[in-house]
This record gives structure tokens, C-alpha cells and sequence, in this order.
């Protein structure tokens, strides 16, 4: 009687492999949850902190302002769990324009190792900024922050938002979060991992900054002027990696980056070293989200002009390295002309070599035929 044998296959395992070639599936997973959670109201109290926005407020009609009554929010601790949530749907959102956009751009091109990464990089960050850009925009528009400057400082602090305003700041915030995983299941080079990680940080520290300090209406002007000066910079180099030769965008770009940070620290020094220094109401109260004293406006001042000294410091780098590839790229490009001298035998020299340098054409020459005839 014949004995089976045991198989000995393991069970399959989340692999390496597997979660990087399906951590988009993995995520959806995940975020599906919190909606059927929210859609059948099997846990209603937990639900909704993961997907709606939490801490509103409704204030009633006034004769002035309107006849209806409006929500307002501010910001807590369980904000973090609806950034969690909408840092999940950003993951997904990358996969798809990887995948659906960059990767079948990437096939038709060709690019090489370090283009494909930098292709990819661009090719995400130019869609993020563009949108950003257009949402913060349309949010001055609507609020008269163009119409009215006075209102970075004026009515400090600003702890209640409008809807739009704070879910602004929340999609910014997570975001910056996807960024950590996404180091992981890009393959991102070890060599990269710190640079990116600064450049993550920065932009965390900056808007968390912004959101919890109650200057959200300045971090959302700054957010604009560099996502746009951003874009633009992003922009320009997809054009170059599918034409070498662009590089209008890039001085169009060095221009507007230069005027960006002018611009940043005009209003910022406007704003919180002159606006809110004279304000009346200058008491730490954390109660009323009432940041208002010197301590902490030196500290916001210090770290906006030290960001841009550093972002000013990596710019005059990264102009430098490209005149320096520039001018190696044209030094071989430039050979001496020889020296045509007068007479026939330069002629004769010129018709029989290439630079002056005899080849073998020149055993036929006419002198060498008469004498082979003799």
C-alpha cells in the first residue's frame, strides 16, 4: 500500500517582494475598512475620526456677516488619526499615477537608472504642487487674502478654520507622512534616504508648524509662492529628460526662486515682525491658541531665515555643478583650426592628409606615379 507523502510547501508569507509589488492592494485593504466601518456603522463612534474632519463649530447668524449659520474648525488630537486615513488614500493615489503614467512614459523612453528615479520623483511631485496650487489658490480667492493683506496678522489667532482651510492643512500633513513609507516601497537608493529625509522634514516641521502655531493663514500663502516656484522647477525637468537641450524652464525657474524667497521673507518679517509685534493681545494662552509673544516670534523668524538661507545655499550648488557640466560639456566640443600657411606644398599637404597628417592616399601622390613609371 502506497504511503502519501506530507507536503512540505510552506504556507505563503508577506514577503519582501510581495509587499513591495502590492502594497498599493495592501493599502486599499486597509482603507476600505474605515469606509465600510463608516458606510454600515458597525463602530460609529470610531469611524468617522478617521475620515470626516473632527472639532467644528457652528457659530449662529449675525445681521452683518449672513443669515445662515457656519461651521467652523480647530484642530486636536484626533486630527492625527484622520491624517493617517487620507495618508493611506495618498499611497494609493501615488501607485496610480506610477503606474497608470509615470511606468508606461518610462517604457516608451528608455531612461536610464538615474533618470528613471528622478523621471518618477518629478513626475509625482509636479502633480502634487500643481494641485496644491490650484486648491490653495482658489482658497485666498475665496477668503480675500488678495484683496486684503491685513489679514495674515489681523483677528490673531486664527484657531478656527473654515472647512476647506483645514482640510487643506490635513491633505498637506499626510501627504509629507506617505513620504516615509513611500521611501520603502520606491527602492529609494541608500545614499538618497538622507537627503530625502531632510527634505521630508522640513516641509513637516514648516506646516505642522503653521497649524499648530494658528499661522495658518501665512503657512498657506508661503505653501502657494513655493509649490508654484516648485512646480515650475519640477516641470522643467521632465521637459529636459525627453529633450536634453530645454533649458528655458530652468532659467525662468532660477529667477522665480530667487524672487520666492524674497518674497517669503518679506511677508514673513511683515506679518510676524511687524503685524503681530503690534498687536494688542501678546499673553501666552494655550487655552485660546494665543502663541503671541516675543519667545515664540523670534523662533518662527529664526527657522523661516535659516530654511531659506539653507534652500538659498543648495541653489547657488546646484548652479555652480551645472556651469561647471556645462562648460566640460562644450571644452571638447572646441578644437584649434589649423594654420594655413601660404604656397603650394601646404596644399599639397592639406589634399593628402587630414590636419597636416599624411595618409595613406599619399604613396599616389603625382610625384610617386612618375616615378614608378620610369
Amino acid at each position: 500500500m502506497a504511503i502519501r507523502k506530507k507536503s512540505t510547501k510552506s504556507p505563503p508569507v508577506l514577503s519582501h517582494e510581495f509587499i513591495l509589488q502590492n502594497h498599493a492592494d495592501i493599502v486599499s485593504c486597509v482603507a476600505m475598512v474605515f469606509l465600510l466601518g463608516l458606510m454600515f456603522e458597525v463602530s460609529p463612534p470610531r469611524a468617522p475620526i478617521f475620515v470626516t474632519l473632527q472639532y467644528n463649530v457652528t457659530l449662529p447668524a449675525t445681521e452683518e456677516q449672513a443669515t445662515e449659520s457656519t461651521s467652523l474648525y480647530y484642530y486636536g488630537i484626533k486630527d492625527l488619526a484622520t491624517v493617517f486615513f487620507y495618508m493611506l488614500v495618498a499611497i494609493i493615489i501615488h501607485a496610480i499615477i506610477q503606474e497608470y503614467v509615470l511606468d508606461k512614459i518610462n517604457r516608451r523612453m528608455h531612461f536610464s537608472k538615474t533618470k528613471h528615479s528622478k523621471f518618477n520623483e518629478s513626475g509625482q511631485l509636479s502633480a502634487f504642487y500643481l494641485f496644491s496650487c490650484i486648491w490653495g489658490t482658489f482658497i485666498l480667492i475665496s477668503e480675500n487674502y488678495i484683496s486684503d493683506p491685513t489679514i495674515l496678522w489681523r483677528a490673531y489667532p486664527h484657531n478656527l478654520m473654515t472647512f476647506q482651510m483645514k482640510f487643506f492643512y490635513i491633505a498637506q500633513l499626510a501627504y509629507w507622512f506617505h513620504a516615509f513609507p513611500e521611501l520603502y516601497f520606491q527602492k529609494t537608493k541608500k545614499e538618497d534616504i538622507p537627503r530625502q529625509l531632510v527634505y521630508i522634514g522640513l516641509y513637516l516641521f514648516h506646516i505642522a508648524g503653521a497649524y499648530l502655531l494658528n499661522l495658518n493663514h501665512l503657512g498657506l500663502v508661503l505653501l502657494v509662492l513655493h509649490y508654484f516656484v516648485e512646480f515650475l522647477f519640477h516641470i522643467s525637468r521632465l521637459f529636459y529628460f525627453s529633450d536634453e537641450k530645454y533649458q528655458k524652464g530652468f532659467s525662468l525657474w532660477a529667477v522665480l526662486f530667487v524672487l520666492g524667497r524674497l518674497l517669503t521673507l518679506i511677508l514673513s518679517v511683515l506679518t510676524v515682525g511687524f503685524g503681530l509685534a503690534r498687536a494688542e493681545n501678546q499673553k501666552l494662552d494655550f487655552s485660546a491658541g494665543n502663541f503671541n509673544v516675543l519667545a515664540v516670534r523670534i523662533a518662527v523668524l529664526a527657522s523661516i531665515c535659516i530654511t531659506q538661507a539653507f534652500m538659498m545655499w543648495k541653489f547657488i550648488n546646484f548652479q555652480l555643478r551645472r556651469w561647471r557640466e556645462h562648460s566640460a560639456f562644450q571644452a571638447p566640443a572646441v578644437k584649434k583650426k589649423p594654420t594655413v600657411t601660404k604656397g603650394r606644398s601646404s596644399r599639397k599637404g592639406t589634399e593628402n592628409g587630414v590636419n597636416g597628417t599624411v595618409t595613406s592616399n599619399g604613396a599616389d601622390s603625382p610625384r610617386n606615379r612618375k616615378e614608378k613609371s620610369s
